[in-house]
């Protein structure tokens, strides 16, 4: 073989190579782009208990509490989601009473990640509303939880996207038994 022909050779086989690579590169992409779609994380609570748990008379209406849950954070993504800082906020009548801060981290691929969450709501954030006499009468309070998480799908270290989970709930407290029905969107 004359040096003219090796150096043919050669260059035929290393722009073989850098083709394989380049298809080899849009076969992955094509792949994680359709078949790996990326989503947004589902975040929900779990059980929520009802802990501390009094109230005031009808003259002078208050109550106040404690709710106990898992918080979890659903990834049906095939990458990692890393999460921020976050809260969950409790509202009675659209207005806040209890917030519990979540702390960044990260949800595994595929795999759901849970802990527990505790949010106090006291007898002061609950007694300017006119319309919470009437709910202790009637046995059942109603109150709204929301919090979005906002962060980082990543998949095979290459692809990152943005994605965040929300969660708005009503949640029903039957104050006779200190049962809670959550019902989520």
């Amino acid at each position: 073989m004359t040096e003219q022909t090796w150096k043919a050779h050669f260059h035929e086989a290393k722009s073989s190579i850098g083709r394989t690579k380049e298809g080899m590169t849009a076969i992955i992409t094509v792949f994680a782009l359709t078949v790996m779609k990326i989503k947004s994380p589902k975040v929900r609570f779990g059980t929520v208990s009802v802990e501390n748990f009094s109230t005031g008379d009808t003259n002078s209406p208050s109550l106040s509490m404690r709710l106990v849950t898992q918080f979890a954070i659903k990834n049906t993504n095939f990458g990692h989601f890393k999460y921020d800082n976050s809260t969950v906020t409790i509202l009675y009548g659209g207005s806040p009473v209890g917030e519990a801060f979540i702390p960044r981290g990260r949800a595994k691929a595929r795999q759901t990640r849970r802990f527990p969450v505790t949010v106090d709501i006291g007898p002061v954030q609950l007694s300017g509303n006119p319309n919470l006499a009437n709910d202790i009468n009637s046995g059942i309070l109603t109150l709204t939880s929301q919090a979005r998480l906002s962060g980082k799908v990543e998949l095979m270290k290459v692809i990152k996207k943005k994605k965040s989970g929300n969660m708005r709930c009503t949640l029903n407290i039957n104050l006779g038994t200190r049962v809670m029905e959550s019902q989520c969107n």
